[in-house]
């Protein structure tokens, strides 16, 4: 899916926590559910067994026949973002397979021309942001591309440089051919050539063309590839185009809106979609889907995917967070807290004000987040995950901990940052001095966030006890906590 481009870190001088500006919101995340929510519907997923004398089917030709299917049970499928770039490079070989392996069974990837004609994958027009190089991919032939290294994650300027290199859309397709299925983003415009590669590859059965372009024009290009598989992307602006299908309406549809009163987001819209295809829905970020986030998904379901699957009908999530999704739909929770541990929002230190609860180097929240009034903490709202953010050298926040049961404690912090380094801090318990400086890592980008581990474990009695992080002076800090967990230390 399309985004805009990013601005690269250059230096860890204090740049905006927030990446990118987003549009306002004119419907406030639904409160939490007090009573248990619906279970949510159920994974699409391969069979277990076969028939005894016949031949398996891949689980590539179970993604198409998953896809084709849009009767009342069909499942939900799970399309991972530029594949699992949480595990490799965005938009990589080993970043489609890590999908796939994690439980998606669509995977999207961005497409684009060599200087030489060739499909490769890079989202931007650009390979500076994900790629030790510079110039636009249109005039970089192959060679010059595959001299390459892809940075780690969703790239930038500071995140660390792998030994992965650029792929050409042929290696994906090949890599992906009895996987599942890939969704070709931004290949529209490239069509007949990204075309003879799937028939070079053997995946024309398995390669997902999708594009907003005018109905004729599709209806041409479908009519010129029988086969081919097709998704058309909705929103306001071509709403429209759902109509001029007519009887021959593709298997599935894209909805975008970054509002609920959008006619594209109507419940009677999606409904009639659902009546002759699958509804797909984005949850990365803000506007894509209005608020129905993956970051919301992960403080309650209700909040993103639980609203789009009950509300939306939809059938398709597209997300950057396939393996929590793949709980989700399986278990019915979102970003569960492991056993017997103790987890605690960033954004909620304990009372007591400047100098007692916590320290912040400005008089006033600097963030765009639903900061407490009167209080100096800087809060952000990264595409649903509330987070401290502004984070500064010298700054400190305590926190209330109830531990559940004696024993030896490990605290995790989930915290993002495009920078490296990004940041140390320290953890003090119940008024003792500060432990060794923890190092935050880069996770390549404001909303991207991870848990990380202090490896710095501590015995703690049963009962209330405070936890302050403090943040080192003298050394870069620009980072943002979402929330620290303290988990028992397994013998």
């Amino acid at each position: 899916m399309p985004r805009p481009d990013l601005p690269d870190p250059v230096a860890p001088a204090p740049p905006a926590s927030v990446e990118q500006a987003r549009p306002a919101v004119e419907e406030p995340a639904p409160p939490d559910p007090v009573a248990p929510a619906p279970a949510p519907p159920a994974a699409a997923g391969p069979p277990t067994s076969t028939p005894t004398g016949t031949v398996a089917e891949t689980p590539a030709e179970q993604a198409r026949r998953a896809f084709l299917d849009h009767g009342p049970q069909a499942g939900v499928m799970i399309a991972a973002h530029r594949g699992q770039w949480r595990k490799a490079p965005e938009n990589s070989v080993a970043g489609i397979r890590a999908g796939f392996a994690d439980g998606a069974q669509i995977v999207e990837a961005d497409v684009r021309l060599t200087k030489d004609k060739v499909p490769v994958l890079m989202h931007d027009a650009t390979v500076d942001r994900t790629t030790d190089g510079k110039g636009r991919v249109a005039d970089l032939t192959l060679t010059q591309l595959r001299s390459l290294r892809l940075r780690a994650g969703l790239g930038g300027r500071q995140a660390p440089l792998t030994a992965h290199h650029v792929p050409t859309l042929a290696e994906a397709m090949t890599a992906a051919r009895t996987l599942g299925l890939v969704n070709l983003d931004q290949a529209w415009r490239d069509r007949e050539a990204v075309w003879r590669v799937l028939e070079q590859t053997g995946t024309v059965r398995t390669g997902l063309f999708k594009s907003r372009a005018p109905v004729p024009e599709v209806r041409a290009f479908l009519a010129r590839h029988p086969g081919a598989l097709y998704m058309h992307l909705v929103d306001d602006a071509n709403a429209a185009s759902v109509a001029e299908f007519g009887k021959g309406r593709p298997p599935a549809f894209e909805v975008v809106f970054d509002d609920v009163r959008d006619k594209v987001a109507a419940p009677a819209f999606v409904r009639d979609l659902r009546t002759t295809g699958r509804v797909w829905f984005d949850t990365m970020w803000d506007g894509l889907a209005a608020r129905y986030t993956d970051e919301a998904s992960l403080i309650s379901p209700a909040r993103g995917w639980g609203k789009l699957l009950a509300d939306s009908r939809a059938t398709v999530l597209l997300t950057d967070n396939v393996e929590t999704l793949r709980s989700y739909l399986a278990r019915g929770a979102g970003d569960p807290v492991p056993p017997g541990a103790v987890r605690v929002q960033g954004e909620n230190y304990a009372p007591g004000g400047e100098g007692a609860a916590y320290h912040d180097l400005d008089a006033q929240n600097r963030g765009d987040g639903p900061g407490r009034r009167g209080d100096g903490v800087d809060v952000c709202d990264h595409d649903g995950a509330v987070v401290v953010c502004w984070m500064r050298g010298g700054e400190w926040l305590t926190y209330g901990v109830d531990v559940p049961k004696a024993g030896r404690y490990t605290l995790k912090i989930r915290a993002s940052s495009p920078y490296a380094p990004a940041g140390t801090y320290r953890v003090a318990y119940d008024r003792g001095g500060p432990g060794k400086a923890v190092r935050v890592a880069t996770t390549t980008s404001h909303h991207a966030y991870a848990l990380q581990d202090s490896r710095d474990p501590r015995q703690l009695a049963r009962g209330r006890h405070t936890v302050r992080l403090s943040l080192d002076t003298g050394v870069p800090q620009n980072w943002n906590l979402d929330y620290l967990q303290l988990e028992p230390v397994r013998p």
